[in-house]
């Protein structure tokens, strides 16, 4: 009988020996298929990671895009909690930069113009008067090379794109690589890397919009918001940060401590009023220099149990709460998008930072290696 338990023993490790060997959950990078083709000819492939825990993500090589991100609520019923498109033309003709990874500067910049080392840049304008997230062909309107990483302990897909010098007004050709990966611990993990031949400014991020729900029909004005930050950035009318730095405590924009989104949302606040809601940079208190991951924000929706802690080395994140959703967008299953059915938690250096000497710098210059890392860690609650 013990010889009999031994070999059963040495059966269940032989077949998943990744997770007998580390102790986690066991994960797979499956085979790429065709999301859609571009109009030019050009193939667009969508990768799926998985563990076996059953969450799971999908993202296309097109923008370096999320397209799906199925997570378990408190029951273990396994929903999709990210808006997108279920074709590819939603994504190219689309301009709610869904899922997408965005840049070469995530959020905006004033009048679009920046200088750099005495010189004078002027970028595309696509918000206004003011340049956001990369202009009219930004990051997430281009096709990525993708490579698989094969690695057993953590499956991963990497995205590189070069971005030539001059490409949307800015200098330098910068190459970049995003690699997602997801964990046994039901962690989807971002990492960048990038470099370039010239001084440049370089700031990506990404810009899922997420609802724990899983149902695309409600807001996310339920949903339970805390943000690790004493202070964010005011903007004026054009969502551009004044340069200051003001107190959250006292203010709607006081998340220190778990609140529901839509308790204060449309409280008569001037920052309010001009971003339609929330659409402000926190400055996060955790972070003390590149390269060190801490605690940005949690999120959670009582009704289903999902939870999502954000983790970043980044020293700020934009909380945007779907406020331009307008009802032109019909996605997933047909389901059109209307306000606030989906927020965006984006990790990064400041909006307008190359203007504001007092923000962290967003300079990359050659030699120097740009990086940064973000997590989505998603788990239950009762």
């Amino acid at each position: 009988m013990k010889r009999i338990v031994l070999l059963i023993v040495a059966a269940c490790c032989l077949f998943s020996w990744q997770s007998c060997k580390t102790g986690r959950k066991a994960q797979s990078l499956m085979k790429p298929t065709t999301f859609g083709v571009l109009e030019d000819g050009r193939e667009v492939l969508e990768y799926t990671l998985a563990n076996s825990a059953g969450m799971s993500a999908t993202i296309i090589n097109y923008g370096a895009t999320i397209t799906s991100l199925s997570v378990a609520d408190r029951n273990g019923k396994m929903e999709d909690v990210v808006l997108g498109y279920d074709t590819l033309p939603g994504y190219v003709h689309g301009s709610e930069y869904f899922g997408a990874v965005v840049g070469r500067y995530g959020n905006r910049i004033g009048k679009g113009r920046f200088e750099l080392d005495g010189q004078e840049y002027q970028l595309a304008v696509n918000n206004g008067e003011n340049h956001l997230h990369g202009g009219n062909t930004g990051f997430n309107k281009v096709l990525w090379d993708a490579e698989i990483l094969d690695d057993p302990e953590r499956p991963a897909i990497r995205f590189r794109y070069v971005s030539p010098d001059g490409e949307e007004g800015y200098p330098g050709t910068v190459t970049l690589k995003v690699t997602y990966s997801l964990t046994g611990n039901n962690e989807l993990r971002i990492d960048y890397e990038g470099v370039t031949d010239k001084p440049t400014i370089l700031n990506p991020t990404q810009h899922s919009y997420f609802n724990l729900s899983g149902n695309f029909t409600n807001t996310v004005l339920d949903h339970r918001l805390t943000i690790e930050a004493d202070r964010f950035t005011p903007v004026d009318a054009g969502l551009i940060p004044t340069g200051e730095f003001m107190p959250v405590e006292g203010t709607p924009l006081d998340f220190r401590q778990s609140r529901t989104i839509g308790e204060r949302i449309d409280d008569p606040f001037e920052q309010l009023a001009l971003g339609k809601g929330y659409d402000h940079n926190w400055v996060l208190r955790n972070y003390t220099k590149p390269g060190e991951i801490h605690k940005a924000a949690e999120l959670y929706d009582p009704a289903s149990g999902r939870r999502m802690a954000v983790l970043t080395d980044q020293p700020g994140i934009q909380f945007y709460s779907g406020n331009f959703l307008d009802g032109t967008a019909t996605g997933k299953n047909g389901i059109v998008y209307r306000l606030r059915t989906g927020l965006c938690l984006e990790t990064q250096v400041f909006p307008d930072a190359p203007n504001k000497p007092d923000f962290p710098s967003a300079t990359l210059k050659p030699g120097q290696v740009y990086r940064q890392t973000t997590i989505y860690q998603f788990s239950t609650r009762d």
